[in-house]
């Protein structure tokens, strides 16, 4: 397989833990009466700065939509690196190294604070973006 495949692989499996972690975020209430109760704390708790007033749950639910954002765009690059190797191979090597720091980032990140799935889905699209990477060749652009 070529680095144009593993890019799209990386780009759909981006995509893939953007919709996941918003399903996740989003749709998944509390289980438990400890984690209903520090829901609803966080909801009742207010935070005002000037005229503003925010909960801590804006806070949570904004934060969220924030990295689901994020990874959208990250699946976006992957696809436009399928298509930048073919005559600009050092700008897909650019960004693909970019999307490969933030997958290890994310990897270290969902180790210390995050559930499995994270680190499983940081880990896949860390090692597709890191086998794209090494199968482009700088002189493909030539």
């Amino acid at each position: 397989m070529n680095s144009i495949l593993w890019f799209r692989i990386t780009s759909v499996l981006l995509f893939v833990y953007a919709v996941g972690h918003t399903f996740g975020f989003l749709v998944d209430d509390p289980e438990t009466p400890e984690g209903r109760s520090v829901w609803s704390s966080m909801v009742k708790t207010h935070l005002s700065r000037g005229k503003e007033s925010h909960t801590y749950a804006d806070f949570y639910r904004g934060f969220g939509i924030f990295v689901a954002a994020f990874l959208l765009f990250e699946s976006f690059l992957a696809w436009h690196c399928s298509h930048l190797v073919a005559e600009y191979a050092t700008d897909a090597i650019l960004f693909g190294w970019c999307i490969l720091l933030f997958q290890v980032l994310a990897l270290i990140l969902s180790l210390r604070y995050f559930g499995m799935v994270q680190v499983l889905m940081s880990l896949l699209t860390g090692t597709c973006a890191g086998i794209a990477l090494a199968l482009v060749t700088p002189l493909s652009s030539l």
